[in-house]
């Protein structure tokens, strides 16, 4: 089995993202930027050191960063404290792949050259990459400082704004120069993904058209498009888009982002033979968010015979997503027979859980970690892999399994609560008082930018809070005293705390959401386990999210009740819907 670098750390899961196709641009090794670079080093005093740099841009534009480098640090062997030295080899390093060491380079390169805004602008972009848009932002202002109204910092910026959900203050950004340079698609494809990510996608959806109005061939805006286009339910149009889009040169990261956003609009139109095998792109290590899976065994694909055979699947992306994937174990066991063998490496905190429902099965941990920018989960505690045939990551089934919507089984649950901690918590949950039991969450612990437009506000849960006959009992992970403070304030409603670790143990979480009369929540962890272990659930969701699989339901959990929201922010309808339907069920 390969090792974990020694460098690598811990890292947390998180569902695959499909990123906004706008973000900072610039190349610091284009034509235009070394010739430039060229242009400076002729003043440059240090005659021996300027020769060995200009040697060293040759390189570069020879694509040989290696050969850049080496000759950038001939130059810094004859001066330390030249500044162009340190960009050519910063410029180097970036181009080679090596974003930490050229991150360092980059700072370096602008204490000893504070007035050079390109530079800036460089060291922004790849922060920006390394997910750092706090840094990014400081640089680009920097950038922009030097050159107030230029598109491509006031581009950068707004991306870094909009990566830290200051939607506001990056439209602000956007709108003079927009206004002043109306002929740039690039600034109104930015201004549109920020749109997207406040959940307008109408209005997201006329900025992309005028970027495309502008330059028919801007991939960027019509990927964007695309996104936009099925969130508003328009499948066809998307896949239209999309497809356009990936007949079109473009980087091969974004090539990458592109094929598995079209797997995610084959799923969500319904056509789940053709969406399963193109899903295969999150595995694409061209794609920037793949995760590297650790494995010295052959990758198991649906054509491979499963009776009798031992199988390793790993589960992958966020915790909720292992647990609706894990609807196809039930089957896989059964394919796998009486003579085969099931190893199970999941999220540390669902070990018990799929003990229980996978008595057959070898059940460990997996652990994800940072190698350098890249998310690495291998399975530590596995230790010797001899007598496994193949390992499959959990969503890899799914082709086999589940080629439709028709393929999922009416099965009331596949996970099992602890029955002694069931009885338990039906006891502590009868000692609550009266009245329905009704366990309540909304948000997501892990929200940023791309994420907030899947979860209602806190204050729209308003006419569901408040439907009389029910006792509602937290059931919200993460930091929400702010919330229950606003319920009791606002509401006169005190929702009861379980004394539960409700992000850890999650057994514990499982047992409590089935000794409940009811759970609601948006998909996230915890409604993906309750209804997994049978738990009545009502999920809150959003239009065309693609786990619907093209129905007006989740397939993975046919006891569950699903609400839509009619569109991206428009919240209002479906906590009315809840609401009435919550008091016809207490009723």
């Amino acid at each position: 089995m390969s090792r974990l670098p020694a460098s690598a750390r811990p890292a947390a899961a998180a569902p695959i993202p499909l990123r906004a196709a706008a973000t900072p641009v610039g190349d610091s090794a284009s034509a235009r930027q070394l010739e430039r670079l060229r242009d400076e080093l002729g003043a440059f005093r240090a005659q021996a050191a300027a020769t060995m740099l200009q040697e060293a841009l040759s390189r570069l534009q020879a694509d040989d960063p290696k050969g850049g480098a080496e000759w950038a640090l001939k130059a810094l062997e004859h001066d330390e404290r030249a500044g162009y030295a340190w960009y050519v080899l910063a410029i180097a390093r970036e181009k080679a792949g090596d974003y930490g060491q050229a991150l360092q380079c980059y700072e370096s390169a602008l204490q000893l050259l504070p007035d050079e805004g390109e530079l800036a602008n460089d060291l922004g972009r790849l922060a920006y990459r390394l997910d750092m848009p706090a840094v990014a932002e400081r640089l680009f202002q920097k950038a922009l400082a030097r050159a107030p109204g230029s598109v491509e910092p006031t581009n950068n910026l707004a991306c870094a704004l909009r990566d830290q959900m200051r939607h506001a203050e990056a439209i602000e950004v956007l709108r003079p120069v927009i206004y002043a340079q109306p002929e740039h698609p690039m600034l109104w494809n930015t201004l549109g993904t920020v749109l997207t990510e406040q959940g307008d996608m109408p209005q997201a959806l006329t900025f992309y058209e005028e970027a495309l109005r502008l330059d028919p061939g801007f991939v960027k805006a019509r990927y964007n498009r695309a996104n936009a286009r099925l969130a508003l339910g328009d499948v066809e149009g998307a896949l239209a888009d999309v497809e356009t889009a990936l007949d079109a040169p473009a980087p091969a990261d974004e090539q990458a982002m592109m094929r598995l956003a079209r797997a995610t609009m084959l799923i969500a139109g319904g056509d789940l033979a053709r969406g399963w095998d193109a899903y295969e792109a999150r595995m694409d290590p061209l794609y920037a968010d793949a995760v590297h899976f650790l494995a010295n065994r052959p990758l198991w694909t649906p054509d491979m015979p499963l009776a009798g055979r031992s199988l390793l699947v790993i589960g992958e992306q966020g915790l909720g997503d292992e647990v609706m994937f894990a609807s196809a174990l039930p089957d896989l066991e059964a394919a796998l027979g009486p003579e085969g063998r099931l190893t199970l490496a999941v999220e540390p905190r669902l070990v018990p859980l799929f003990e229980r429902a996978f008595s057959r099965a070898r059940v460990e941990p997996h652990g994800t970690f940072k190698a350098g920018h890249r998310t690495v989960r291998a399975v530590l505690s596995l230790g010797d892999w001899e007598g496994i045939d193949a390992w499959t990551p959990i969503a890899g089934l799914l082709r086999r399994f589940r080629p439709e919507a028709g393929a999922f089984p009416d099965r009331a649950a596949y996970l099992r609560p602890d029955p002694a901690a069931l009885a338990g918590w039906r006891r502590t949950v009868e000692g609550c008082g009266p009245g329905f039991k009704v366990g309540v969450l909304w948000k997501s612990l892990k929200i940023d930018a791309g994420r907030a437009r899947y979860f209602s506000p806190f204050e729209r849960w308003r006419p569901v809070l408040e439907t009389p006959g029910v006792t509602f009992v937290n059931l919200q992970y993460g930091d929400c005293a702010a919330e229950l403070a606003q319920a009791e304030a606002e509401l006169g409603v005190r929702l009861v705390q379980p004394g539960l670790d409700l992000k850890d143990d999650l057994d514990g979480v499982a047992a409590l959401s089935c000794a409940l009369d009811l759970v609601i929540g948006p998909a996230n962890a915890t409604t993906n386990i309750a209804a997994a272990c049978g738990a009545e659930t009502w999920i809150i969701s959003t239009p065309g999210a693609w786990p619907k699989l093209g129905t007006g339901r989740y397939p993975w959990y046919p006891s569950a009740r699903v609400f839509s929201a009619p569109a991206y922010n428009d919240w209002a309808p479906v906590m009315a819907e809840v609401a009435a339907a919550l008091a016809k069920r207490v009723s």
